[in-house]
Parts: structure tokens; C-alpha cells; sequence
């Protein structure tokens, strides 16, 4: 089963007058739907645009794997295990909060920044329903991730994977349980449905799909196991 959900039905969020303006794929803070709280064990994908000088300020995470893709300008992490760190088009960070930790997101840039922003549920320890997993925060930023190139986020039984397509090339989705797709620019079509920038395709236990480029496209692609409990 393929669910389309276009870029003009996300939740808008952030605060324009400081310069933050957020695009939240699911729900989130005050845009509450007991229908959309995840897909797997994907709980956000978030587009951020970030104006020069405007930022998020320290606040904490616990539980929760994110994983950050830059689009375009400079991203500025800091958090309280120490990493300060510049993010850039190309470059794939990861913040596995654990415990807790808490940090900054800001661009101290000139020019904008615009950025994707994934928040996975880890998967529980031993089996345990309990909704906190614990264990030691740890961060990565990998640099100039390739097209194609598997990122695995083993905490939360997901990977992801990155396709660059021209024109009229052609890639397959993995086949998995749960697969989510992220079109960050450019335009795709899977199976009959074209999706553009912004837009995400949420495939249940899809086998042998493929996505086309229409237009230079760059697309972010979850594979994933089945939520327990997911309907």
C-alpha cells in the first residue's frame, strides 16, 4: 500500500518572526492528530528553513534518534556532550539522545539554511514495553555521504538510504515492512504517482517498487521493520 502526503498538508510550526519556519510531516506540538503520531519508527520528518542568525535555543531530547540531512546553507550543533560541529549540503549527522542531552541548532551563517530533520523511537531493550531505553548519548556527523550508501541507525532497526536520480533513472525501494520516502527537490514518480519537492510516499510491506526521476531529484529513503503495534 502507498500513502502520498503532499508538502502543502504538513502542520506549519516555528516562529516566523524570528526567522524559524517548520514544515512537520507528522504530529507535533500543538498540531495534534491521534492518527498521524508516527509510521514505523519514524515520529518526524521535519523540514526547518532557518534565516541568517536565527536558531533553535538549547532544549533536551531523551529517547529519540534524530538524524539531520542539510539541504542548503550551514547547520551549527552544539550540545551538552560537548560536539560542536558545521553540518553542510552533503553531510548526514546523527544525535542519539539516549539518557538525555540537550543542544543548539542554529545558523550562524549569511546566507539561509534549510534542513531535513528525522526523529526516530529506538527499539526497546530485551523486549521490554517500557517507553524509556536509556544507555549513553552518542553523536556522528558523516561527511559527504554517498548516493546509495546504506546509513544504519541500528537503535531504532531502520536505515536509511540516500538517491540522487536524473532524469528518467531509475531506482528500486527497498522491500520492507515499512519505507518511507522523503522527495527533498526535484520531482519522482512511483508507480503512477508523481511527487515533487516537500511531498513523502508511506509504503506498507511494498515489494518491487521503483522510483523514476522526472527532474533532477534528491530523495531520503527510510527502511524499516514494523512498529509493534502499529496499525
Amino acid at each position: 500500500m502507498i500513502e502520498v502526503r503532499r508538502g502543502d498538508e504538513r502542520y506549519r510550526g516555528g516562529d516566523p518572526e524570528a526567522g524559524i519556519e517548520s514544515l512537520h510531516a507528522f504530529s507535533f506540538g500543538p498540531h495534534f492528530d491521534p492518527d498521524n503520531l508516527r509510521f514505523g519508527a519514524l515520529i518526524a520528518c521535519n523540514e526547518e528553513r532557518l534565516a541568517a542568525g536565527a536558531g533553535f535555543g538549547e532544549h533536551p531530547h531523551r529517547d529519540t534518534e534524530i538524524v539531520t540531512w542539510v539541504v542548503e546553507g550551514e547547520l551549527t550543533h552544539r550540545d551538552s556532550a560537548g560536539h560542536e560541529t558545521t553540518v553542510r549540503p552533503g553531510d548526514l549527522q546523527r544525535l542519539s539522545s539516549a539518557d538525555g542531552v540537550r543542544h543548539v541548532e542554529r545558523n550562524d551563517a549569511t546566507e539561509p539554511l534549510r534542513f531535513v530533520q528525522m526523529w526516530l523511537s529506538p527499539v526497546a531493550r530485551g523486549g521490554s514495553d517500557s517507553c524509556h531505553f536509556g544507555g549513553e548519548p552518542s553523536y556522528e556527523v558523516v561527511r559527504g555521504i554517498a548516493d546509495g550508501t546504506p546509513y544504519a541507525v541500528p537503535q531504532a532497526g531502520a536505515l536509511l538510504h540516500l538517491r540522487r536520480l536524473a532524469d528518467g533513472e531509475r531506482t528500486a525501494i527497498p522491500d520492507a515492512a515499512r519505507a518511507y520516502v522523503h522527495v527533498v527537490r526535484g520531482a519522482v514518480r512511483i508507480g503512477e504517482e508523481r511527487l515533487e519537492a516537500g511531498d513523502a510516499a508511506r509504503i506498507t510491506d511494498g515489494s518491487g517498487l521503483e522510483l523514476k526521476g522526472l527532474a533532477a531529484a534528491e530523495c531520503l529513503v527510510w527502511e524499516m521493520a514494523a512498529e509493534p503495534g502499529y496499525v
